[in-house]
């Protein structure tokens, strides 16, 4: 396929309650925690922005208003700031062009599958990226850029990949693969879920993908899948030998910042790899191990 159409818009499914982090997502969203200075979605967002992607489309739901608000200008604190001459560019990556924000609602949480599908209106006949926030995807270039990169070669449908241990693979979806070209795994099949002794491959799904519009036609007439949830795998493997798709095997390092682990292992990576703090934190470290 060639010059296929450009990756402009965004979706985040961020309607989740965010219940394994209670009682902190009781009354702030679980996107807007902290990884040392900077809240999740930030991350997922400044990710897309990098692989040039302009329309952020946030798939809300209730109480969640506070993720828009992240993004807004906050004038009186940008006054306050400005007027005691201090450092703004902290707050540059958060500031938005009125219009490249939009937010949907998922009334009902009915699945990744029904979220991305509330989001089609917006989304239109273009394809799209969908980037989940809780999957945290540390590298440079980011994760989205590799694949937008990738993109631009093959075209059709891509999810970003990663190499886990083969007893781990019943914990994710995980793909057939069929012939590798560097990065790029072509796609002969998508399993969610398997038993070890099953699973195709010991490449997982995580949480970054380009998908082509025509799945929002799948998802609107989609029966209820696993956990009676609609399933985006179960689309997008119903895409599979219609149109090209391709993993991306992803050049970095993935935190699953849906478990307070993962959070708690994002926030010390990243504040190790920092230059204003790593060496402090080491040293945090080794003090409270006692080594």
């Amino acid at each position: 396929m060639t010059n296929p159409k450009p990756i402009r818009k965004a979706v985040f499914p961020v309607a989740g309650l965010g219940t394994r982090f209670l009682p902190a997502t009781k009354a702030i969203p679980k996107e807007l925690l902290p990884i040392v200075d900077k809240p999740l979605i930030q991350y997922a967002v400044d990710e897309a922005r990098e692989a040039g992607i302009e329309q952020m489309i946030f798939v809300t739901g209730r109480g969640k208003t506070a993720i828009v608000e992240h993004f807004d200008i906050a004038y009186e604190l940008e006054t306050t700031m400005g007027e005691r001459g201090k450092d703004m560019s902290v707050l540059d990556s958060s500031r938005f062009t009125p219009g490249d924000i939009i937010t949907v609602r998922q009334q009902v949480p009915m699945g990744l599958g029904h979220a991305i599908w509330c989001a089609r209106a917006i989304v239109g006949d273009e394809p799209f990226a969908i980037l989940l926030p809780d999957e945290m995807m540390w590298g440079e270039p980011g994760c989205m850029k590799q694949m937008v990169d990738a993109y631009a070669e093959t075209g059709g449908n891509l999810v970003s990949v990663l190499e886990v241990p083969r007893e781990d693979v019943s914990s994710y979806g995980v793909i057939d693969p069929g012939a590798e070209n560097g990065a790029l795994t072509e796609v002969k099949g998508l399993v969610e879920k398997p038993p070890v002794d099953e699973a195709p491959s010991n490449k997982i799904v995580s949480g970054r993908y380009i998908l082509q519009p025509e799945v929002m036609r799948i998802l609107e007439d989609q029966e209820k899948g696993a956990g009676g949830e609609i399933q985006l795998t179960d689309a997008m493997a119903k895409m599979i030998g219609q149109q090209p798709f391709h993993a991306v095997t992803f050049e970095g390092r993935r935190f699953d910042c849906g478990s307070k682990l993962g959070f708690v292992e994002a926030t010390l990576a990243i504040a190790l790899e920092r230059e204003d703090m790593g060496g402090d934190v080491r040293e945090m470290a080794h003090r409270i191990l006692g080594d």
